[in-house]
């Protein structure tokens, strides 16, 4: 791994926070500086001998400063390989070598973000700072490029530790960010230039995180292309796993249906929800979550829509869980669940959801709009002769929501706001009424008075049948089948009622 002094550096950001000790460290170990413009400036106030780049170049910043270091002196010393034939161009057109460059672009998606004035927006379209990045990251056998404010910690460490010889490995490292940088600055651009079109790849903002630490299966790789700090606060925990992703990703989709109202907790496995519950208080909405299935919800995904408080920390406290996500948490809670330091702690800033949604099929992807839909009382179409009560039919509501996040084929049983037994991931839906009917009885709930909630049609009346003789007295379900008439006709011979939104929730 060669190891290559740095004897020149260009300098050209737009935020300064963070550079003054690399600046002053770049002057104690006697490092020949260019820079222009604002950098200038302010490197000349901390008192840093600085070349203007104007002056080598021989021309001065133009066009309202969209040109200055577009120039063969400034590119040409980046580029050059360190070799006979490229260094005999240098000393021939007098450019002297740049060993480092240190870059932040123009702050374009914070831009986009604060106004919509297009005119200042694509002024903060960087097009010398990228191209600086670039030619430096493509020649780092011979250069150090650091690319955004982000690196700067890592670049004075570097800097300190090894008194300007970076090594082969360092200036990779460098130049791996660079292009990570560059891509979503790019990707970003192209998204305030592609909305409304239809086009399938980077349609959204996407971000490239760090490769993940395996993908779902230890042998598989994966990496995450996203924005994980702009959803979450991550307090603690050991680092986020692919799985840990996909199973956050259905847990915020849930509890997004829930953000408002009464307290109400969600536990997760393997992306379905196998506890939710509504209450008045948070800590009887964990109880009562957890009641529905303790056994599954160990090593689970937790999710509520309140702060958690101490007691309710106390009680989640005694249970191992991969993540617990909430909307905040008081100081003594956060405390006492801080002790368990690899148990993940998310505080959840936004419900944000792609409109939206893509995956890799066959040798292509398939886009679709992602499922947004939420029935209200509104939707419901009475199709029997008996209405269900007021109480049932927020029930219904509930259990719909709870089946609509359900792998399919899938039945949710509720009472009382409350997931009493679920069904999913089944070939045949009477399946998944019987896995529900199992599981709502293994944990002691009577299901007299309950409600049941299906993903999808009935194409015969056995799913009613087998409710009613549980004592189920109330159906959601979307409709559709030719032979809707026969689960109808069994309800209205029985006394139940039953309602249909006429939007189906497949979950594949």
């Amino acid at each position: 791994m060669a190891s290559k002094k740095i004897k020149t550096a260009l300098i050209s950001v737009y935020h300064k926070t963070g550079l003054e000790p690399i600046a002053q460290e770049l002057k104690k170990q006697g490092v020949t500086i260019y820079s222009t413009g604002g950098t200038q400036r302010k490197l000349q106030e901390w008192g840093i001998d600085v070349v203007a780049v104007e002056d080598l170049t021989s021309y001065p910043s133009i066009l309202d400063g969209r040109v200055k270091t577009l120039h063969p002196k400034i590119f040409g010393g980046i580029l050059a390989r360190r070799e006979d034939d490229h260094l005999k161009q240098l000393a021939e057109y007098e450019i002297p070598e740049i060993d480092c460059v240190i870059v932040d672009l123009y702050p374009f998606e914070e831009t986009v973000a604060s106004t919509s004035n297009e005119s200042e927006i694509i002024e903060k379209i960087d097009i010398g700072g990228i191209s600086l990045i670039r030619a430096a990251a493509k020649n780092y056998n011979d250069i150090a490029v650091v690319p955004s404010r982000e690196e700067y910690d890592m670049f004075l460490e570097m800097l300190q530790e090894k008194d300007g010889n970076l090594d082969t490995e360092d200036r990779k490292e460098l130049a791996r960010r660079s292009f990570k940088v560059s891509s979503n600055y790019d990707i970003a651009i192209f998204n305030y230039f592609n909305e409304g079109s239809a086009d399938v790849a980077f349609k959204y903002s996407i971000h490239r995180s760090d490769i993940l630490r395996y993908g779902e299966n230890p042998h598989q790789q994966g990496v995450f292309f996203g924005d994980f700090d702009k959803m979450f606060d991550r307090i603690q925990g050991k680092p986020i796993s692919y799985n840990n992703l996909v199973d956050i990703d259905a847990a915020v989709a849930l509890m997004r249906e829930f953000q408002v109202g009464e307290p109400t907790f969600a536990i997760l496995k393997h992306t379905n929800a196998c506890g939710i519950a509504r209450r008045p208080t948070l800590l009887q909405a964990w109880k009562d979550a957890l009641a529905c299935d303790s056994v599954s919800a160990f090593g689970g995904i937790f999710i509520c829509n309140k702060s958690v408080d101490l007691a309710t920390a106390k009680e989640i406290n005694e249970l191992f869980y991969e993540v617990l996500i909430a909307p905040d948490f008081d100081a003594d809670a956060l405390e006492l669940l801080g002790t368990k330091k690899k148990r993940v702690l998310l505080k959840l800033k936004d419900y944000f959801t792609h409109k939206r949604s893509f995956r890799s099929l066959l040798n292509g992807v398939v886009e679709q709009e992602t499922d947004l839909q939420t029935e209200t009382e509104a939707n419901l179409k009475v199709v029997t002769k008996k209405e269900p009560t007021p109480e049932e039919v927020e029930n219904l509501l509930f259990a719909n929501v709870c089946a609509k996040h359900l792998k399919s084929n899938t039945i949710a049983l509720v009472k009382n706001k409350q997931m009493i037994g679920m069904g999913c991931g089944q070939p045949s839906r009477v399946d998944a009424l019987k896995q529900a009917i199992i599981k709502a009885k293994a944990f002691g709930f009577d299901l007299k008075g309950a409600v049941m909630a299906s993903d999808a049609f009935f194409p015969f009346p056995d799913c009613v049948e087998i409710a009613d003789k549980e004592g189920i007295t109330s159906v959601i379900q979307p409709g559709g089948s030719i032979k809707d008439k026969l689960s109808i006709e069994y309800c209205d011979a029985n006394g139940m009622s039953m309602v249909m939104t006429g939007n189906r929730h497949f979950r594949h």
